[in-house]
Order: C-alpha cells, then structure tokens, then sequence
C-alpha cells in the first residue's frame, strides 16, 4: 500500500534523480508532517468545543499536569512552548479574562510572577482534557493498539537519538 508520501517521494525521484539516496529521510520526516497536521487539526477541534484556542489548551493542561499548587512562571512556558514573550503575555491575559488562571505574586519574592489555575481553568481542563483523548481514540480506532505503541517507541527513540530526551 502506499500514501501520499511515497507519491512525494516518487515525484522527487523522477524529477531529481540526483537526491534518490537522500530521499529516505522524507520516509519519517513526511509523514511526522503529515501526522502533526490531523494532530493539530484534532487539538484545535477539542479546544474550540471549550471556546478555546490550541495555545489555551497548551497552557491549561501544561498547569494541570504540573500538580500542586498548578502554577507556573510565563519563563517556564516561554522555554516550554518557544513562542515570544508577547505571545505568552498575550495568551495569559485572554485566559485571565476568561477565569481560567490568574496572576499571583510570589509570596517570597514578589518579583516573579506565576500563572496559577484558577477553580474554573481545573474544571474546562478536565472536561476538555477527557474530550482530547476521546478525540484521539477515534482517530486511532482504526489502528492496532500494538502498532501505534510500537510507533511511539520507535519515535521515542528517534529523539533520543536527536537529543530531545526531557522537557525539563
């Protein structure tokens, strides 16, 4: 069976027969493309039943998987999500306004500032991370359990290879 990447690749060997050999790379690399896009299009998808956007899911599920208290410096989403400083200024004020999370001095250094969710950002996170999921198994309902975990390990082992080993 083949898929649109291999008819990528077919056309690339047609047309430059020169790069045939380096080819294989679009073998991962097209398809993690191809991928992150149904991915993108699901998580858009689940955010937008809460009135959210993909960026809005980002920051509500990273604060609730980061445990007690559920709050975060913008520094540490800045490093986590490589977006600008205005872009996560921006992100946070949007969300402020609508209750999920707050700004909160730090008790003993009231220069730092942490996002913290608030009671309302815990409830959408959880109607919206249960909605996520769901979404994803219909995505993956079609596809042997065995498969994809075989996948997910052999992606895992790919970044490690690239050094992508810890989001810490």
């Amino acid at each position: 069976m083949s898929d649109a990447v291999d008819a990528i690749i077919g056309q690339w060997a047609e047309e430059r027969s020169d790069v045939v050999d380096e080819l294989w790379t679009v073998q991962l690399f097209g398809r993690i493309q191809r991928l992150a896009l149904v991915v993108e299009k699901s998580v858009k998808a689940s955010a937008g039943m809460h009135g959210l956007d993909a960026g809005e899911f980002d920051v509500l599920t990273t604060l609730q998987r980061s445990g007690p208290p559920y709050a975060l410096t913008a520094g540490t989403f800045l490093k986590a999500s490589m977006v600008s400083s205005g872009t996560i200024t921006n992100r946070i004020d949007k969300m402020e306004a609508k209750g999920l999370v707050e700004r909160v001095r730090d008790g003993e250094d009231r220069r730092t500032v942490k996002i913290h969710l608030t009671e309302h950002g815990h409830e959408v996170t959880r109607a919206l991370f249960a909605d996520h999921l769901a979404s994803y198994a219909r995505l993956l309902a079609d596809v042997d359990r065995d498969l994809v975990e075989k996948s997910g390990d052999s992606l895992r082992r790919v970044l490690e290879a690239l050094g992508d080993t810890s989001i810490k």
